[in-house]
């Protein structure tokens, strides 16, 4: 996804190194800049190597929508989606 560049080039899988807090604003500000999901309602969270989705989203396919936008923050595999379409 153009604009969201994964984190590259540190030792750590998945976050790649960058402390907790950096890494859930970048998820956290590039679910608001999405001009196609609702984020307003989505709760970012760290687990381990893990990002973590909770909350609720409007839309089918929003889910899968965070899950992406999230995953090209951190790379593929590492994004936990735990969201609920109301």
């Amino acid at each position: 996804m153009p604009g969201f560049p994964a984190f590259t080039g540190h030792e750590e899988p998945g976050r790649q190194g960058h402390s907790d807090a950096a890494t859930r604003a970048s998820v956290e500000s590039a679910l608001h800049a999405a001009g196609d999901i609702e984020a307003a309602d989505i709760i970012v969270s760290i687990s381990g190597a893990y990002v973590v989705l909770e909350g609720f989203v409007r839309r089918r396919g929003d889910v899968e929508r965070a899950v992406e936008i999230a995953e090209s923050i951190v790379g593929r595999g590492h994004v936990r989606g735990r969201l609920l379409r109301r």
